[in-house]
């Protein structure tokens, strides 16, 4: 489907109609919305364009009449041709033929649209799991920028692993939390997230299956079934993650590998115990089970410290460890960490060598200068400052506008609350007629596909007032649907 980020403007001397005819011919014509390409349905164009179905109507009608457009009962509205093609003795490349048949499958239909709405102006986003511009350390990451000019002098690329600066400072770092650690069991990676995809490209047989939580921030993702790996969710208690599920899978399922989030799970926030941790050591340990610990929440605490990393549990390189500053300092940064065997990360090494050859060289020297100059530390504590009183405004807004229609838990940390609707609703419905309200919200059916009755809230880029007006027009909407 087709990204439209332009609107008409009403205020124009030429029509609205015929502006919407110059955009589409210019799309067309520039190459940019090849042949074969297909509209969004109508309704939802008129949408798009703030305009009304008999503009919109008008101007697709010229261009079908010109042979720019084509459409069909059921089939919607393509592009039937080009400028270049009508006046060419030989047609142009069909690009569209070429669109799936790539080794990656496109993202969910949803998730496309929550990426591409997370960027309209005044769209109050609800479910969006990353720190507020709010929270941005300007004064802090200018005076670690001016401190890098006398620290660098070049910035050509890095080695495999990284920047060895960095992995000092990550090894001291790690430390803290009880992982005992060296540079050369470090690697430097662009988001938690390119470290999944090479620990799966690298590691994992074709077919593999993966445990995981159910719900769970992976089955969002296309990636993985790209590369032909199987999902099995594993569901949570108020523990963490159960542990016989986990058994019966390793010995009839014959799993692969366990991937979790023990601290304040994405989406419902748990927790994993200290208990649990253990037990579950020592039952991965029994089967030969890996294990990707993601623990890129862990810094965001907000009443005590989360219990050790399980990768401070154990002593036999079972256990992957990823980590990363996009969730705490800044996404834009794109600088992450695997910690786990030395044998290990140099494969993944060769893999990132032959994928990017590495991450921003100066977005490590950013980071390292992070850690070193103990301002990280003290960035985190205000990090906590703000979200603690974030999430007591969600708190409240929830208790005021949703105790006859949901239930939920507040979470000790992270960015989420995982809210429990007390009747079922269909959630693509809820979804369109948030969006349409200005409310961007993250159904419960993006991390479990059968789920009917949970919303993933973020209490973290929403500013104080959009959290209080958010939830109570969601709440609103919510009644309206059941009635």
């Amino acid at each position: 489907m087709l990204t439209i980020d332009w609107a008409p403007n009403p205020k124009d001397s030429m029509p609205l109609y015929r502006q919407i005819i110059e955009y589409i011919k210019n799309k067309i014509t520039l190459g940019e919305w090849p042949v074969h390409s297909k509209l969004p349905p109508q309704r939802r164009l008129a949408h798009i364009l703030q305009v009304n179905r008999s503009t919109l109507t008008i101007a697709l009608d010229e261009l079908i009449a010109d042979g720019l457009l084509a459409t069909r009962a059921g089939s919607g509205t393509w592009v039937a041709n080009n400028t270049w093609s009508i006046l060419a003795s030989t047609p142009t490349v069909n690009w569209n033929s070429y669109l799936d048949k790539g080794l990656y499958l496109p993202n969910l239909q949803i998730i496309q649209e929550i990426n591409q709405a997370e960027f309209k102006p005044n769209m109050i986003r609800l479910g969006t799991g990353e720190l507020s511009p709010e929270f941005y350390p300007k004064d802090m990451m200018r005076s670690v920028l001016r401190n890098l000019t006398e620290r660098i002098s070049s910035l050509g690329y890095e080695e495999p692993k990284g920047l060895f600066f960095l992995r000092q400072q990550i090894c001291l770092y790690l430390r803290s939390f009880g992982i005992n650690t060296s540079t050369s069991s470090i690697m430097i990676v662009s988001g938690a997230l390119q470290a999944l995809q090479l620990i799966c490209s690298s590691l994992l047989p074709k077919d593999s299956t993966i445990l995981l939580e159910k719900p769970s921030y992976l089955f969002s993702l296309k990636l993985f079934q790209s590369m032909n790996m199987q999902f099995s969710g594993i569901p949570l208690d108020n523990q963490g993650i159960e542990l016989d599920p986990i058994l019966f899978h390793k010995q009839h399922k014959n799993a692969n590998l366990l991937y979790t989030i023990p601290c304040f799970h994405n989406p419902t926030g748990i927790v994993m115990t200290k208990q649990r941790r253990k037990d579950l050591i020592q039952l991965c340990q029994q089967e030969q089970l890996p294990v990707i610990e993601d623990d890129v929440y862990r810094e965001l605490w907000l009443d005590s410290p989360p219990p050790l990393p399980l990768k401070a549990l154990e002593r036999d390189g079972l256990v992957l460890y990823i980590g990363s500053l996009s969730k705490s300092l800044s996404p834009g940064l794109r600088i992450g960490w695997i910690v786990g065997p030395e044998p290990v990360i140099e494969r993944l090494a060769d893999m990132k060598m032959q994928n990017d050859y590495g991450s921003s060289s100066l977005s490590q020297w950013a980071a390292a200068e992070w850690f070193a100059s103990g301002m990280y530390q003290y960035h985190l504590e205000e990090v906590r400052k703000e979200l603690r009183i974030r999430r007591e405004t969600a708190y409240k807004s929830l208790e005021t506008h949703f105790t006859d229609i949901a239930t939920w838990q507040i979470p000790t940390g992270g960015f989420y609350i995982w809210l429990t609707l007390t009747h079922p609703l269909s959630m693509q419905k809820l979804f369109n007629l948030a969006l349409n309200e200005g409310l961007l919200i993250h159904p419960g059916n993006i991390y479990d596909y059968l789920s009917n009755r949970h919303l993933r809230l973020s209490y973290s880029y929403a500013s104080l007032a959009e959290i209080k007006e958010g939830l109570y027009r969601l709440s609103l909407i919510i009644k309206n649907i059941k009635m």
